[in-house]
């Protein structure tokens, strides 16, 4: 079990049965619409899954939040620390301010649905921050992110090029965590959520 953090196909989120995210799909619409903003319709069908094609996106969520939060403290505002931190649902779209809906999620009594683009930058600032590698993996679609930081990769790579993001390897997994859920949300068009 655990708390995953994981892409939405059209199937899944048009679903209005139980397990399905129908119900917000349609209330971000609604809520889309009162403020003269296009629905979000626009979201990938589900496709076979191929290791490494990038079409997907599932990472499990480990390590503690401590060193991560402290990092946020320090680098950024209480807004862009609730943008990047608070949101249930990422959706590929510019909002310029967060969406709160009255639906029950597994985490909260709300849902708060941020755009992909404003997590983005603050997740490049923080990513600035710590000076992460560019070889983190540039897909999750199978724990890549979680298998790289906690199965060794990260930890030979902080052995053979030490910098500010090996000093916490649980940070830097979280910093890469964020940065790669809003950069597959804009690059495939499709929802993330907490599951």
């Amino acid at each position: 079990m655990g708390v995953y953090l994981v892409s939405v196909a059209a199937e899944e989120w048009f679903d209005d049965e139980e397990d399905g995210w129908g119900g917000v799909a349609s209330a971000l619409n609604a809520e889309l619409r009162r403020r003269d903003l296009p629905p979000y319709e626009s979201i990938p069908e589900e496709t076979d899954f191929l290791r490494g094609s990038g079409q997907s996106f599932e990472e499990k969520l480990i390590p503690s939040m401590d060193g991560f939060s402290a990092l946020c403290e320090a680098h950024l505002s209480r807004e862009e620390t609730e943008t990047v931190c608070g949101w249930t649902v990422l959706v590929s779209l510019s909002l310029d301010e967060e969406i709160w809906l009255p639906i029950e999620s597994g985490y909260s009594s709300s849902t708060m649905v941020a755009g992909a683009p404003q997590v983005l930058a603050i997740a490049k600032k923080l990513a600035a921050a710590i000076d992460l590698p560019a070889e983190t993996p540039a897909t999750s679609d199978n724990l890549d992110l979680t298998m790289w930081f906690m199965e060794g990769g990260a930890k030979e790579l902080a052995a053979a090029r030490p910098g500010p993001w090996s000093d916490d390897l649980d940070t830097a997994f979280y910093v890469a965590l964020f940065l790669r859920a809003a950069q597959h949300s804009i690059r495939r068009g499709c929802p993330i959520v907490w599951t």
